[in-house]
């Protein structure tokens, strides 16, 4: 059941008090063979530095041009999967990665989402299992990672020690949709002491004043979300998200990436024409990893649909 995002992000974000809750290394025209074997640890595997965040979103400001950012849900079909969604995602056009931590009361994610973490969970996917996945792939990346992944998780874990583990694997980035400002102070303390970019979220009922208190506190980048709902592909992206992006930009440099909704390369060509900095694509891909009837299929399909998206951006 999808719960509508006004009684949920958006609520959150209004209130002081938060309620309970196949190709690899694929350059354009260069083919080459996905392996869906598990990953296995790479010993002899260098690490090279990462980009956070603002600084990806720095070095494509500078060339004029707008960040692809790509979502998937770990443990869909399963993590040897995610293993090598992420690198085809990296390899195939993406500048950022949002790798959703499944969670079963995930109040901001609509049906396709919430059946991805649903069928993850289902097959035991456990926090540990990805982080030690993280650990032996996000060295092979060139994009950075930012989780997306609910506050209960962190609570349960500690927020020290979430901050510390994820830290630990290359993270660069952490997305916490239902967490309203007034709460994420904490949050922010140990997301800077770890490095971590902490991306806070406004939407369109989220009133001027409060918009800009929460711009002033995200890092790596303020995320927009398009609309009131949950997240989800839709037909097409309201005339509102220009005003909204020109809003936000009159109260900070920040880069501001769209998400919620946008699934087409019209939707992301729209989006920069508006003047976002960075699109979020989470539904569309997420939902061809889920629905394909092999690993092998899904992962042809999803760099089929990165490329395109890719090559719809400036």
């Amino acid at each position: 059941m999808a719960f509508p995002l006004i009684s949920t992000v958006a609520s959150f974000l209004h209130l002081k008090k938060p309620e309970t809750h196949l190709l690899l290394r694929c350059p354009y025209g260069k083919p080459t063979v996905v392996s869906t074997r598990r990953f296995a640890p790479m010993a002899a595997l260098t690490e090279a530095p990462s980009l956070g965040l603002s600084e990806t979103f720095s070095n494509l400001r500078k060339q004029g041009k707008v960040a692809l950012i790509s979502y998937i849900t770990a443990g869909d079909p399963d993590l040897s999967t995610t293993a090598e969604a992420l690198k085809v995602l990296d390899s195939c056009g993406s500048d950022i990665i949002e790798l959703g931590i499944p969670y079963c009361d995930s109040l901001a994610d609509g049906p396709v989402i919430q059946a991805a973490a649903s069928r993850s969970l289902a097959r035991g996917t456990k926090f540990d299992a990805i982080t030690s996945m993280l650990k032996e792939v996000v060295p092979q990346l060139t994009c950075p990672i930012a989780l997306f992944t609910y506050y209960n998780p962190i609570l349960k874990c500690g927020i020290e020690k979430y901050m510390s583990t994820i830290k630990e694997i290359g993270v660069q980035g952490l997305i916490v949709p239902e967490v309203p400002l007034e709460e994420t102070e904490l949050l922010r303390k140990e997301a800077v002491k770890n490095n971590i970019e902490l991306v806070l979220l406004t939407t369109p009922t989220t009133p001027i004043e409060r918009m800009k208190a929460i711009v002033e506190a995200s890092e790596g980048f303020v995320y927009l979300v398009s609309s009131v709902g949950v997240t989800g592909a839709r037909a097409s992206i309201s005339d509102r998200v220009q005003a909204l992006l020109q809003d936000i930009k009159e109260a900070t440099t920040k880069p501001v990436a769209v998400g919620f909704g946008i699934s087409k390369p019209e939707h992301v060509k729209q989006m920069a024409a508006w003047g976002a900095d960075g699109v979020i694509v989470g539904s569309a891909l997420v939902k061809l990893l889920g629905e394909a009837k092999s690993p092998q299929e899904g992962l042809k399909e999803l760099e089929n649909l990165t490329k395109s998206l890719k090559s719809a951006l400036p």
